[in-house]
C-alpha cells in the first residue's frame, strides 16, 4: 500500500499530528484536539482506516465534532502484522515529505505502536495518551503495543496512579510523565445531556431490564472452546434477562456458527454509533464485556461491569469503580445477583476523571514541544 500523493492534505510540516484507526482512538483523542485548538496550536488528523466500518469509525467524528481526516490511509483488516506493516509504509511517506513536530498516538491498537515504530524511526518526538496501563499478560496483542509504545515515547500522558507507578517499575524517568487523567471521560461526559436512553430502547424494542454486551479479544473469540464457552454463559444471562450485544465483525462470524444468535432474549445487533452505545450501557442493569473501554465508562455511568477476562490493565476500575473480573463459568450467577441488587447509588471515581483531562493534556504537550523548540 503506498501513501496519498503529496498535495492531497494540508502540510503537516511543522504541525502536531495526531493518529487515529480504531473505535477507542476516537473518544480519547476528541478532547485533545478539541484543547489543542483553543491554544492556538497548528494540528492534523491521520486516520489509518484500521476500522473501516461506518459505525466503529465515521459517526464516532460525527458525534464528537471530530474534524474530517486530513489524510485516511484506508488500511482495512489483515492480520496484525499485514495492519501494523501496512500502516508503517504508509505513515513512515508521509512523515519523511512533511516532518511534524510531534506525532500523538492514542491507546493501544496497531495504529498506535505503527505510529510509534515509525516516529521513533524518523526522530520525530511523540506523545502517548493513555500510558502505564499494564495487564502484565503478554499474550494480549495490546500488551504488546502499550508496552513498545511506552517505550519509545518522550511524552507519556497517564489516565492514573497505577500507570505512573507501572512506568516508573520499568526505568521511565519521571520528568517524561504527565498524570493528566482520561480524555475519553471528557467525551462521555461531554455527550452525556445529548443521550436519549429511552429512544434507544424502544427503537431495539428492549424493556426496563437488560443487559449489555461486547465481545472482541482475540482470548474470547478467535478459539472455538473459548466461543463454546462464551456462548453458553451468555445464553445464561439471557435465561435471566434481555441482552442486547452490538457485535464487533471481530468473531462474529464464529459466535454466529457457536449459536449465540439463536436465543430469543439474545438481541445481536450491529455495531452502533457512540451516542447510541451510551445509551444503552446507561439505562443497563449491567454489562458485561472483554473492552477496556467500556470498563472506564461504566465506572463513570455506574453500571456494574461484568468483565470477561482473567485480568485488566485499569485496575482502577476495580478499586475506584464498578468493575469485577469473572469467568464464564460465574457469569451467570454473578448476572443473578446483580439483577437482585440493583445498580449502586454511590461510587468512587478515579481521580482527574473529571471532564477536563484534554485541557490539561494539551498543557502537556504545549510545554514538552516548547522543550523541544
Amino acid at each position: 500500500m503506498t501513501a496519498p500523493a503529496a498535495g492531497t492534505a494540508r502540510s503537516m510540516a511543522g504541525c502536531v499530528v495526531h493518529i487515529t484507526g480504531a473505535r477507542p482512538n476516537f473518544p480519547k483523542a476528541a478532547p485533545v484536539i478539541h484543547a489543542l485548538d483553543d491554544q492556538g496550536v497548528e494540528q492534523r488528523l491521520i486516520h489509518t482506516g484500521q476500522h473501516y466500518d461506518a459505525n466503529l469509525s465515521d459517526v464516532f467524528f460525527q458525534e464528537l465534532r471530530l474534524p474530517d481526516p486530513d489524510i485516511n490511509l484506508n488500511v482495512g483488516p489483515g492480520t496484525h502484522a499485514t495492519q501494523t506493516a501496512a500502516i508503517m509504509v504508509a505513515l513512515e511517506q508521509i512523515v519523511m515529505r512533511e516532518r511534524p513536530s510531534a506525532l500523538v498516538v492514542y491507546g493501544d491498537v496497531n495504529s498506535t505502536v505503527a505510529a510509534a515504530l515509525v516516529a521513533a524511526k524518523l526522530g520525530i518526538p511523540l506523545a502517548h495518551v493513555e500510558a502505564g496501563l499494564r495487564s502484565f499478560d503478554l499474550t494480549m496483542p495490546e500488551e504488546i503495543n502499550r508496552m513498545v509504545t511506552d517505550r519509545l515515547a518522550d511524552l507519556l500522558l497517564t489516565t492514573s496512579a497505577d500507570a505512573v507507578a507501572n512506568l516508573g517499575n520499568e526505568g521511565v524517568p519521571a520528568d517524561k510523565i504527565a498524570l493528566v487523567g482520561n480524555s475519553m471521560i471528557d467525551s462521555l461526559l461531554a455527550v452525556l445531556p445529548l443521550v436519549d436512553t429511552a429512544s434507544v430502547r424502544e427503537r431495539l424494542g428492549l424493556g426496563e431490564d437488560y443487559v449489555v454486551g461486547t465481545l472482541h479479544r482475540p482470548g474470547n473469540v478467535d478459539d472455538l472452546d473459548s466461543v463454546r464457552d462464551i456462548v453458553k454463559a451468555m445464553h445464561s444471562v439471557a435465561d435471566q434477562v434481555h441482552v442486547v450485544l452490538p457485535l464487533h465483525p471481530r468473531g462474529r462470524e464464529r459466535l454466529r456458527d457457536a449459536g449465540l444468535f439463536d436465543h430469543p432474549r439474545m438481541n445481536v445487533i450491529e455495531p452502533v454509533g457512540y451516542l447510541d452505545f451510551v445509551g444503552l450501557m446507561r439505562g443497563a442493569a449491567a454489562v458485561v464485556t472483554d473492552s477496556g473501554g467500556v470498563q472506564e465508562e461504566t465506572t463513570i455511568l455506574g453500571v456494574p461491569c461484568l468483565t470477561l477476562r482473567p485480568n485488566t490493565e485499569r485496575p482502577v476500575t476495580i478499586t475506584d469503580g464498578t468493575n469485577r473480573l469473572i469467568t464464564v463459568d460465574d457469569l451467570a450467577r454473578v448476572v443473578a445477583d446483580v439483577l437482585a441488587e440493583g445498580r449502586p447509588e454511590t461510587w468512587p471515581v478515579p481521580p482527574l476523571w473529571d471532564g477536563h483531562a484534554g485541557p490539561r493534556i494539551a498543557r502537556a504537550i504545549t510545554r514538552f514541544l516548547g522543550t523541544k523548540a
